[in-house]
């Protein structure tokens, strides 16, 4: 079993995060990603292949390797950082991100290192996650974040919640929420989560 960190959101919701500490554990963390991606797992050599084909999966590939100090790492790093560049994508090795992270487009994405991720989450396009304080984002199981949207300093978001297109997330969003604007507000509660498909199963504790 993976060792695990546990999180207390102010929404209410408690999520539980993998943190590898072997390559074993990345391997897993991978081929959860690939699962969001593709709805279907496959072995390791299929998962590198597909890299080549799908820029927002390499990313996550390599990001998941380079967060062990091991015989993958220099390597990891470097090709992290290439498709870092390449499409102008920060998100670091360094993160605490769950089971099943999909990356919608490779392009423009920008998380503060501090963002605690949760489990089954989508991140698209010229999304900014930033923060002027110590702590960033706690962002819940089963969001979906969409394109062209902002979370400001330390806000949560609450699990099975969407932020609409264009949103600026200023205070927390309550679990199972649909928010939009500038600032966000709820526009309503219907169909929670409904656009995080392929959704990896988590392990008890995790559910």
């Amino acid at each position: 079993m993976m060792e695990t960190e546990t999180y207390t959101l102010r929404t209410g919701e408690t999520i539980t995060i993998p943190i590898p500490v072997c390559y074993a554990d990345c391997i897993e963390l991978i081929r959860s990603d690939y699962y969001r991606y593709f709805g279907h797992v496959s072995s390791f050599g299929k998962m590198i292949l597909k890299t080549f084909s799908s820029p927002p999966f390499a990313l996550t590939f390599w990001l998941r390797l380079a967060q062990i100090r091991g015989y993958w790492y220099w390597f990891a790093k470097i090709m992290h950082r290439h498709y870092s560049v390449k499409y102008s994508m920060q998100v670091y090795p360094s993160m605490k991100i769950g089971y099943g992270f999909c990356l919608q487009h490779s392009i423009c994405v920008v998380i503060n290192p501090a963002t605690i991720i949760g489990n089954n989450v989508n991140v698209s396009q010229f999304t900014q996650i930033g923060t002027s304080k110590e702590k960033a984002a706690i962002i819940g199981d089963n969001v979906s974040l969409s394109p062209m949207i902002s979370l400001v300093n330390d806000v949560h978001i609450g699990s099975n919640s969407t932020v609409g297109t264009g949103a600026v997330v200023t205070h927390d969003v309550p679990s199972k929420a649909t928010v939009v604007g500038v600032p966000a507000k709820v526009l309503h509660y219907n169909n929670p989560g409904h656009f995080v498909g392929n959704r990896w199963p988590l392990p008890v504790n995790n559910e």
